[in-house]
């Protein structure tokens, strides 16, 4: 079994510990999200297990010949070699047996030797084995999966833009199939379909995956536990994405609640200290005072997880008919975007336009926000329409001279003014970061800004370009419950299918060469089109590339059929103790937060040490339920099949 040991792992920067004693483990079949703030070192971590970057403390034990592979954020460009030949070179690993096989060949020619014929022998099993001979169907699906098409094989990669050229990076770690996967943020260059894709490869995937994602929808389907980072300090959570949370939750009310009471133990405190300092008959009790308060570790709350808020002036009133599209007709030289397009957009509507990249999604949008006027057919905006539209390009239209402070206070109302600042920081603009200058922040540092600005202004049509794009969960989460609860229209380009499930209420699908389709049942409705389409094919699952020998008889049929409902009955069993074990849990960390247990030394040891044996429990349950699944599906297909 594929094993990654990780005893101890230290890291500082000048006074800041970013890891100190970090502690997990990983196997082949992990599935798990590293979570924490920005900053907080989950990529520092993960270049460490990668051997990209060295630790002050490295304590590692792995499994013997152990196979990691790291997809970093960004920065990655290949050159010399068309798409083909770079992603093949995922199987470079294989050459030195491929020079073995053929000097062993070349050697028997001449003399025959036992020896080395079952040394060939070997060979042969492990280059079957690892599908070295039909590497080129698994190279080419993985590559269509995450979005390229035939012609693309045969270009050179230094053609493909950064977002396609971290694509072909992906491809390559997916073909590689190391035991270890570790991909930072992978979603954030894939469109909703390459996304559907890859969340369905990783469920078939023989080997353990460390994910970061801000994309809460691909985690809960993908990863069954959750590493928070804070502090320096790295927490295991069972369960997906959205039951972290949930634990979490639970804990920070516990910690706001410690919170209030440690702020009144100092406010108390101080106020005595400030009485009797300068009174001699005190001085031992003051001095006494504050050595205590000096003690005291002050709590502090996870800012990735504190609840940000933001809220949007009333939509001014609109006509019925917001945006009446007819005929519409765009073309670019001899391509075609859209021919004889037609679409309604009334008030109060929330349309997600989504599909694969490249098939005009900005380009409607862009449209209908007036900021491209050239094209055939007719487009209408109903009375009385206000926009307020955003792109990845609005945050060039920053003045680069105002600090951030200045240009959020612009865009905002006088309502508005007094509450800027809070604003900005739901916009993960904190502290002093207010006062920089515009023209030092990042790509996206400008167009969070850009976002926040365009969302300030009382408008009742916001059409929106990928607004989650550099936003990171929590950040997400505030934008969304503040679109969800506005009156306005709203047009927006989407791949996060969390973001679109919660605010759509229809979903516009745009794919190549078709016209484009309305889903009227919204993200439900188009979930079920995007499952089938996008379908792991067999011959990417290691474990079925070789094909049935033949159709099940009736009786293997039955027996299936038979055992598919044996396994179900189990599969409850197994949640229902899942379930008694998560109530336990949670029964245990509300124990934790009393203060009566959390002062007394021996009493939150044992609540610590029944914690860890039940999540062991917990953990075990989960594996053991998921046996259960991938034996129940298995049968299931293969009486499809039949």
């Amino acid at each position: 079994m594929a094993t990654l040991l990780v005893q101890d792992i230290s890291l500082a920067f000048g006074d800041r510990d970013i890891l100190d004693g970090v502690s997990f483990s990983l196997d082949h079949t992990s599935r798990t999200a590293l979570a924490g703030a920005n900053g907080s070192g989950k990529s520092t971590l993960m270049k460490i297990l990668a051997a990209q970057m060295s630790a002050d403390v490295y304590n590692v034990v792995t499994s013997a010949d152990l196979r990691i592979s790291y997809l970093p954020q960004g920065d990655i460009v290949f050159k010399e070699a068309t798409l083909y030949e770079e992603t093949e070179r995922a199987f470079d690993r294989f050459l030195p047996l491929i020079a073995e096989q053929h000097a062993l060949e070349e050697d028997l020619q001449h003399e025959a030797s036992q020896s080395k014929i079952l040394r060939l022998g070997t060979i042969h099993e492990i280059l079957e084995e690892q599908h070295y001979y039909r590497r080129r169907p698994i190279i080419e699906g993985v590559l269509y999966g995450l979005g390229f098409g035939p012609s693309d094989l045969d270009r050179r990669c230094e053609t493909f833009s950064g977002g396609w050229q971290m694509r072909i990076a992906l491809a390559k770690i997916l073909i590689e199939k190391p035991q270890i996967m570790l991909l930072d943020e992978p979603t954030n260059y894939l469109d909703i379909e390459a996304r559907f894709w890859l969340k369905n490869y990783l469920k078939v995937y023989e080997g353990g995956v460390m994910l970061v994602s801000h994309d809460q929808g691909f985690l809960d389907e993908t990863v069954n536990e959750v590493f928070e980072l804070f502090d320096g300090k790295l927490t295991r959570y069972s369960g997906n994405y959205s039951s972290y949370l949930t634990q979490r939750q639970a804990q920070i009310a516990a910690l706001e609640a410690e919170q209030r009471a440690q702020a009144l133990l100092f406010e108390k405190n101080e106020q005595f200290i400030e009485r009797f300092r300068y009174k001699a008959s005190k001085s031992r009790q003051v001095q006494s005072r504050i050595k205590m308060l000096q003690k005291i570790e002050q709590v502090n709350i996870p800012p990735h997880l504190r609840e940000l808020s933001f809220s949007f002036s009333p939509a001014p009133p609109s006509g019925r008919d917001v945006v009446v599209i007819e005929d519409l007709s765009k073309r670019y030289g001899p391509i075609t975007v859209y021919d004889h397009f037609s679409l309604w957009i009334n008030r109060g509507d929330r349309i997600a336009v989504t599909g694969r990249n490249g098939v005009g999604k900005s380009t409607l949008l862009r449209i209908i926000a007036g900021e491209d006027p050239h094209y055939e057919g007719r487009l209408v905006l109903g009375s009385k329409v206000s926009i307020g539209y955003f792109s990845q390009e609005t945050g060039s239209t920053l003045n680069d001279r105002n600090t951030i402070l200045e240009e959020a206070s612009e865009a905002a109302s006088s309502e508005d003014q007094s509450r800027v600042r809070n604003l900005l920081g739901s916009f993960l603009f904190e502290g002093d970061d207010v006062f920089k200058h515009v023209g030092v922040l990042s790509g996206g540092e400008k167009s969070r800004l850009a976002l926040l600005k365009v969302l300030l202004k009382p408008v009742n049509l916001l059409i929106l370009d990928e607004p989650t794009n550099h936003l990171d969960i929590n950040a997400k989460r505030m934008l969304l419950k503040a679109l969800a609860s506005w009156d306005g229209t709203m047009i927006f380009v989407s791949h996060d299918a969390y973001f679109i499930e919660a605010l759509a209420t229809k979903v516009l699908y745009l794919n190549e060469g078709e016209q484009p389709l309305l889903y009227p049942g919204g993200y439900q409705e188009l979930l079920t089109i995007l499952e089938q389409k996008e379908a792991i094919s067999p011959t990417l699952s290691s474990q079925s590339i070789a094909p049935k020998e033949g159709l099940l008889s009736y009786k293997e049929a039955n027996q299936r059929k038979n055992r598919i409902t044996v396994l179900r009955r189990e599969e409850e069993a197994c949640l229902a103790s899942h379930e008694n074990l998560a109530k336990a849990i949670d029964g245990v960390q509300q124990e934790m937060a009393l203060k009566e247990n959390y002062s007394d030394g021996e009493r939150i040891t044992a609540l610590i040490k029944e914690k860890e044996r039940l999540e062991q429990q917990l953990h075990q349950a989960e594996l053991a339920w998921l046996a259960l699944v991938d034996e129940r599906e298995l049968l299931e297909r293969e009486v499809a099949g039949a």
